[in-house]
């Protein structure tokens, strides 16, 4: 797989109970801010597999234009 899901939904889990608990809010910031490491690391992952992948057979397929203006979309929003 690409990624440990049950381990980022079992982080995500235990920001509920934090906050739930109404534990001291930069103990709760250091477990959201793991979470969006996580995550951001995640999206490394995806989207270099997309490039290696659907991008590349895009481009194989001689759709480079619409290949690399969706890859460029993708990007924006991800900054």
């Amino acid at each position: 797989t690409l990624f440990p899901y049950t381990t980022l939904f079992r982080s995500v889990r235990g920001i509920k109970a934090m906050v739930q608990d109404e534990r001291y809010c930069p103990d709760i910031l250091v477990q959201v801010s793991a979470v969006q490491s996580a995550l951001n690391g995640f999206c490394k992952v995806l989207l270099s597999n997309h490039i290696k992948t659907c991008v590349v057979e895009d481009i194989r397929n001689g759709n480079e234009e619409t290949a690399v203006a969706e890859l460029c979309e993708t990007i924006k929003k991800m900054m």
